[in-house]
């Protein structure tokens, strides 16, 4: 075997250099980079998923272990959410929504219902509208337990990573009772949800808020009493109230630079107007504020799914709009009105004036919106996803660069980005 020289090493090595090099400094990234000197290394941070939350890639220049320049690059996914509702109907397209972010797909699940009757002009029956607001706070809860679990995991912790997966299975559980499935739940419906939840679920709903700031507590004072912890993330990742805005951050990575925006609050719908909570910010602007952030808008979440347990009223769960909303499959089965209006609404599906719409809500990743375009047909002309995770990984460059190599997992991980909703 032919074992290559050290000069002809260094030589691979510098052409493999200036080749990744070319890629940094091309025109469309819009970046300006000074010549590589012989200190200088570029490296590949992905796609593979470790570390990265999922497949993104992230191109590095490196002076030693300080990063230089940091390049993220989307797209490895390739899911095309935006073109397949082109080519579904309006219901059609309500599973996929459960594919954006996966870690809170009731969520997603009522942001676009909300967006669709948005654009027909219905709206969802009252307890339909509380229903929405407690699966979407405890989809919240879920999200911000995988995001505080793994932030820990990826710094080299494990036990605080255990204890908030022990609460989020309890939720996949009670998840299970309301919609039959665990984790692509497909809850909600045009007009409402797909169906009313039992008294028992309540119950157990109920068992599991009260139980649960007992065991923030003890994450919370696991993490935040940490020193080795504290240490390694505060002054990481740094990025100012007004560089946030400039780039579209929303969600937790914009309140922890001390921009208290919510949409449940300046922009309320559903009934977040009739509820009484606070919205959680913190000044720093660094992965220990980004992290503080998740655990203290848990206890708001308490709050309000109890404040939603206590006023829930009686009443239909999807609206009475034979054109928009399915009929129950008992009615259907029952009544030939009711068929054929399942049977038109199956097959051509709803169909909005023609127009455009945005409609966006509060996810547990920051703002998620739906921008659809009708042409008066079943199907969406065009639909457009305004996706939290992608908004916050414009972030990554300014956060990364200045920072240490090491530092850079810590920030990817405060900021909670999921590639499925990234990669559109």
């Amino acid at each position: 075997m032919y074992i290559k020289s050290e000069e002809e090493l260094q030589e691979i090595n510098r052409i493999r250099q200036e080749k990744i090099f070319a890629e940094i400094n091309r025109d469309d990234l819009n970046i300006e980079v000074d010549p590589l000197s012989d200190e200088d290394m570029i490296i590949n941070m992905g796609p593979q998923h470790p570390a990265t939350h999922g497949v993104l890639r992230v191109l590095l220049r490196l002076d030693g272990e300080t990063i230089v320049k940091c390049v993220p690059e989307l797209g490895y996914l390739h899911r095309g959410f935006e073109k397949l509702a082109e080519n579904s109907t309006y219901m059609e397209f309500i599973p996929h929504t459960d594919r954006l972010d996966y870690m809170a797909p009731m969520s997603n699940n009522v942001a676009y219902t909300l967006a669709v009757e948005n654009a027909l002009g219905i709206e969802a029956p009252e307890r339909a509208q509380w229903l929405r607001v407690l699966v979407s706070e405890m989809a919240r809860i879920s999200s911000h337990l995988m995001a505080i679990g793994s932030f820990y995991l990826d710094l080299g912790g494990l036990t605080a990573f255990i204890w908030a997966f022990t609460e989020r299975e309890k939720l996949y559980d009670l998840f299970e009772l309301i919609c039959g499935a665990r984790f692509t739940t497909n809850y909600s419906r045009i007009g409402g949800v797909a169906n009313d939840i039992s008294p028992e679920t309540i119950t157990k709903i109920r068992e599991f808020i009260n139980q649960l700031p007992a065991q923030m507590d003890k994450i919370g004072k696991l993490i935040n009493r940490n020193r080795i912890f504290i240490d390694r993330v505060s002054g990481v990742g740094l990025i100012d109230s007004e560089t946030a805005i400039d780039l579209g951050l929303t969600g937790v990575c914009l309140r922890a630079s001390g921009v208290p925006r919510d949409l449940r609050k300046d922009k309320p719908y559903l009934v977040y107007d009739q509820i009484d909570f606070d919205v959680k910010f913190q000044t720093e602007g660094d992965c220990w504020a980004r992290n503080k952030i998740r655990i203290d808008e848990i206890y708001e979440c308490t709050k309000i799914i109890h404040q939603v347990l206590d006023k829930l009223p009686q009443g239909a769960t999807i609206a009475k709009a034979p054109k928009e909303a399915l009929p129950k499959k008992q009615e259907v089965y029952t009544r030939m009105e009711e068929l054929i209006h399942d049977f038109m609404l199956v097959n051509k599906g709803v169909q909005p004036e023609i127009g455009d719409t945005y409609t966006a809500i509060e996810s547990p990743k920051g703002e998620l919106g739906f921008y659809i375009v009708s042409d008066g047909t079943g199907h969406p002309w065009k639909m457009k996803i305004r996706s939290p995770s992608t908004s916050n990984l414009q972030a990554l460059k300014h956060m990364s660069e200045g920072s240490m190599l090491a530092d850079i997992v810590a920030i990817i991980g405060s900021i909670d980005p999921i590639m499925g909703e990234a990669d559109k």
